[in-house]
């Protein structure tokens, strides 16, 4: 049995309020929700203990009732989000299906917060009650799946780091109009006039087999790759 002194500890491994003392005023949901508009609003720098207090209208001191740092709202923030995806669906359809829609899911999860990845690459991802959740609900929509439970751990990652690549790439698209990253059109235009200069045999190859490139559609890319991906991680192979 683990030592007490070494057992890890959350924000969640203690109850929401002490035996003792008067009501809290706030639940830890509102202070989550709180935070979380603060930093949609400003960036996740703008999240302290103080702004978030300010934003509360009470003194800072007041939050460590609460909360016992810094670290650990961002934590309750980071599970507040994983709180916004919509688990109620029954298991037990087409398992890609159903994996792809979560996918989905989480994607637009970190377009609405895009401070998230940055806060999971920082600290690492502290699963809270609503992430554990999520991995439990993954999980059953994989039973029918063929793979091992290892597989389906890695297949599960892969679709959250899929998420967020795809979040990252929408959240740094520029306005139409941008040469140097806003259209699409253009930049194949110019790919493929240096594939035709002849210094680049494989790639003009590859081109000039792929034809023309599908319109340019965030949503059906994410789709086509997970869909490729994950059948393949689980070793059933592209469908």
């Amino acid at each position: 049995m683990a030592d007490r002194g070494t057992r890890p500890t959350t924000v969640w491994s203690r109850p929401e309020r002490g035996a003792r003392g008067p009501a809290p005023e706030r639940s830890r949901t509102q202070i989550a929700a709180a935070a979380l508009a603060l930093a949609d609003a400003e960036g996740l720098a703008a999240v302290s203990m103080r702004a978030l207090a300010q934003r509360l209208g009470t003194g800072p001191a007041s939050l460590y009732r609460y909360v016992g740092s810094r670290d650990e709202l961002l934590d309750l923030m980071a599970d507040a989000v994983a709180g916004e995806l919509d688990l109620s669906g029954a298991t037990g359809g087409d398992w890609l299906d159903d994996l792809v829609g979560l996918a989905l899911q989480s994607r637009d999860a970190h377009v609405r917060h895009p401070w998230l990845a940055d806060l999971n690459d920082r600290r690492g991802e502290v699963l809270g009650p609503h992430a554990i959740d999520y991995l439990d609900h993954a999980l059953g929509i994989l039973a029918p799946a063929p793979g091992t439970a290892g597989q389906k751990l890695e297949a599960i990652g892969l679709l959250g780091g899929l998420a967020v690549l795809f979040a990252r790439r929408e959240a740094a698209a520029t306005p139409a109009g941008d040469p140097s990253t806003g259209d699409p059109a253009g930049r194949a235009a110019h790919l493929a006039a240096v594939a035709a200069e002849g210094r680049h045999p494989h790639l003009l190859a590859a081109l000039t087999a792929a034809g023309a490139p599908p319109p340019a559609d965030r949503d059906a890319l994410f789709v086509r790759l997970l869909r490729r991906l994950l059948p393949a991680m689980l070793g059933q192979g592209e469908p």
